[in-house]
């Protein structure tokens, strides 16, 4: 195993950022190559959105443009030719609208510089090279040796310290103060990018195919609407994590009609996130349960004699996915913690049949 690989396989360790590879809570220590237009994608591989080719570069009559966010305003005067993604999902828009970024940073799994399998056919010239630096460990002196000339911190949860330091090498982009750290749609942090390089309406054009991709399984499964459902994760101490309303993984089923239980909603508060203790599992009885966790965490959920006594849980109801992001041959996972304007096509295409097929266990 080399230095890279080492790096790879450690987690971003911090509270609310990295959970076991896959919980954006604890982890953000914690989901392709483009196919001809007739072809069905390969396994794991999403259809390719509209968009601009690698060969493509934002028109310079769109600059300067200014970026509000919540440190701010960032003004970008001229077409970047060097963009770094320092959030931890970042690079799957940069990437989708045509750009390479010259860096990436870890967050979880053991993909070559964190791209994973949906991303990959979108890397165009050198390969970027690998931040492996965890959550509120910056290596600013990393950053600017690499030169930037524009810095994507949309999903880095980075602190008006860090902004002013990264501010001092390249203009940045922060996400929105209309949310918690980790917490800005999926569909805001693509525009957001896209119009601070340039493609603005590439980004719109690719956040609508993927919205008409959640209206047609609205149309598709009414019976999503109304019904309860939890992402969980195991915790340390015997108590387990769940996706707030504000979070990715959770606002990808509330775009499909589910719903979280407000006693859950409550705990969660204003975070992305919330815990309960092993006493309180009862609260995961919902209309749909579904876990990202690795195989040695789900083994010890299903030895739980509470969990093993939930109706969910007797009646079928539960859906489990991988969370390392360690199965090639098994993306859904990731893809839904991703849950980029790249990665929710794997989850439209591989969850959505497990979520019709759950919440058709109620009505047996």
């Amino acid at each position: 195993m080399n230095n890279d690989q080492k790096h790879r396989r450690r987690t971003v360790a911090s509270a609310p950022i990295v959970s076991c590879c896959i919980a954006a809570v604890t982890v953000l220590a914690a989901c392709v190559p483009a196919p001809p237009p007739a072809a069905r994608p390969p396994e794991n591989q999403a259809t390719p959105i509209a968009g601009p080719t690698a060969t493509q570069s934002p028109a310079s009559s769109a600059f300067p443009i200014t970026i509000e966010h919540k440190f701010g305003k960032t003004t970008v005067e001229k077409p970047p030719e060097r963009v770094l993604s320092l959030g931890y999902n970042d690079q799957d828009p940069i990437l989708a609208l045509g750009i390479t970024p010259i860096a990436t940073r870890y967050w979880f799994g053991d993909q070559p510089n964190a791209i994973f399998p949906w991303a990959k056919s979108y890397v165009k010239g050198q390969t970027p090279e690998l931040l492996n630096m965890p959550y509120g460990q910056l290596n600013l002196e990393q950053i600017a040796a690499l030169k930037p000339d524009l810095i994507i911190a949309v999903s880095a949860g980075i602190t008006d310290k860090e902004y002013a330091a990264l501010s001092q090498i390249a203009p940045v982009v922060a996400q929105s103060d209309g949310y918690v750290n980790f917490g800005m749609p999926w569909n805001e942090q693509t525009i957001v990018i896209g119009r601070a390089l340039g493609k603005e309406r590439e980004a719109r054009q690719a956040v609508a195919e993927i919205e008409a991709r959640f209206a047609q399984v609205r149309e598709t499964h009414p019976e999503f609407k109304g019904k309860t459902a939890v992402i969980a994760m195991p915790a340390q101490d015997g108590q387990f994590f769940f996706s707030g309303e504000q979070h990715e993984r959770m606002r990808f089923l509330t775009a499909l009609g589910f719903v979280l239980p407000p006693e859950l909603a409550k705990i969660a508060g204003d975070s992305f996130y919330g815990t309960i203790s092993g006493e309180q599992l009862s609260l995961f009885d919902v209309d749909v349960l579904l876990w990202t966790a690795s195989p040695e965490q789900r083994k010890r959920v299903e030895e739980n004699s509470v969990y093993q006594n939930l109706k969910v849980v007797k009646e079928g109801r539960v859906i489990w996915l991988d969370g390392t992001g360690a199965a090639e041959s098994d993306m859904t996972g990731p893809a839904l913690v991703f849950s980029s304007v790249l990665s929710l096509p794997i989850v439209f295409e591989q969850l959505v049949p497990q979520l019709a097929k759950a919440v058709g266990a109620l009505a047996k």
